[in-house]
């Protein structure tokens, strides 16, 4: 007899999505509001703008390597409860008018923070969900970060053309706080957690990150650098084409396709492996970027959204899972922090890089290499994961098929 599905919307893994959810908004809001703050407020040059936008990943990034060795020792929860108070707290000091300098330090460890905090909830929803729907799983939880890219944005765009900063400051601080307050509501699992032993040893790296998932990273860095490239050149290219209405509803298009397309690919992944997505999703967000270079009306630069939505978006959850399990059990904290690491580098730095390429190929141009790019990234997957892949889900169908003959 067929044995039951595993429920996988609980109580725990809703507020958990939830509440990651309200980080990622606060997050993606300040990410189009902050940079005309600080011309706005402290009148400082565009690269200096930019800088107090990147910082913010910088300290993602910091918080991500000192907690992904810390949830590993002390437990999810507490790093859990301590991300959010500290989200809080360094939502306050927006409040606090030092200058220039403050301001970045404040974003620094406000991005501190939000490592924190998405890592423990990352690492808290891989342990709540049933090890047969990992990959479902994941890509529901995923989408609350994809709804953030969507709405957080918008909500930014139209308070600072209604309402004072103030008041974004304080729905930013809203919206962390109620992040704490439904996550005491949740029973969040303990961890299972490596035997110690007497002797005191040498910090390594992986103490900070979990080097069985750094074959995948590296594949996530560079798709990240791909969709980076739009999230950071969209507006300028579109005003180049003179589709900057068109542009308003990119964003929405793309988390669009994900929400559609996320409950197939998900389940896909449990029932028919990681390559089943991965190798559409590659060919998809490449089309995307090179429909994306050559577009000059609304219908196609929409189209391209679409694309970019089932192909980076469906590759985000996939590449999230495939991290996840191939990681020990008590090292799941640290294959979470790993895989943010790669995709925040991919999306921090990335534009930086990218700035230097612009100036010699146009934004045009820019999107045909990472259409390109990401084409060829599927080979460097093949050889870092696929091919494994493969092999396992070939050693599984052929342990079913002799179940069922006996």
């Amino acid at each position: 007899m067929e044995q039951a599905k595993s429920k996988l919307w609980t109580k725990d893994f809703t507020i958990i999505s939830v509440a990651n959810f309200f980080l990622y908004l606060v997050f993606y809001l300040l990410l189009v509001t902050m940079s005309v703050y600080a011309v706005e407020k402290f009148h400082v040059s565009e690269s200096q703008a930019g800088l107090v936008t990147g910082i913010f990943v910088i300290g993602t990034l910091i918080g991500r390597l000192v907690i992904g060795r810390l949830i590993t020792t002390l437990g999810n929860k507490k790093m859990l409860y301590f991300g959010l108070i500290f989200f809080i707290l360094t939502s306050l000091l927006y409040y606090v008018e030092g200058g220039i300098t403050f301001l970045l330090i404040t974003r620094l460890l406000h991005g501190i923070a939000l490592g924190a905090a998405s890592t423990a909830t990352g690492t808290i929803v891989a342990e709540v969900i049933p090890a047969e729907r990992k990959g479902e799983g994941i890509g529901y939880y995923s989408m609350s970060i994809t709804l953030a890219t969507a709405i957080g944005p918008f909500i930014g765009l139209y308070l600072s053309s209604h309402t004072s900063y103030q008041l974004i400051f304080g729905f930013c601080l809203a919206l962390a706080v109620i992040s704490l307050i439904i996550s005491l509501f949740a029973n969040i699992p303990v961890m299972e957690r490596p035997i110690k032993t007497a002797q005191t040893k040498k910090l390594k790296v992986s103490d900070f990150v979990e080097p069985k998932a750094f074959p995948i990273a590296l594949v996530i860095i560079l798709i990240s650098v791909g969709y980076a490239s739009v999230l950071s050149f969209i507006n300028f290219y579109a005003i180049e084409i003179n589709q900057v209405d068109a542009a308003s509803f990119f964003f929405i298009v793309y988390a669009a396709a994900i929400l559609i397309s996320r409950p197939f690919t998900g389940r896909l992944m449990d029932v028919k492996g990681a390559n089943w997505v991965m190798y559409p999703a590659f060919f998809l967000l490449g089309a995307g970027l090179l429909l994306l270079s050559t577009s000059q009306s609304s219908v196609s630069l929409l189209l391209a959204g679409a694309l970019m939505g089932f192909g980076y978006g469906n590759m985000q959850s996939t590449t999230q899972a495939i991290a996840v399990k191939m990681a020990a059990p008590h090292r799941v904290g640290l294959a979470t922090s790993t895989y943010y690491i790669a995709m925040d580098a991919g999306i921090g730095f990335g534009p930086y890089v990218l700035g230097y390429i612009i100036p010699l190929t146009g934004y045009s141009s820019l999107y045909t290499i990472m259409g390109v790019m990401v084409l060829a990234t599927t080979v460097l997957y093949f050889f870092m994961h696929g091919k494994k892949e493969s092999s396992i889900g070939a050693r599984m169908d052929s342990m079913a098929s002799y179940t069922k003959a006996n």
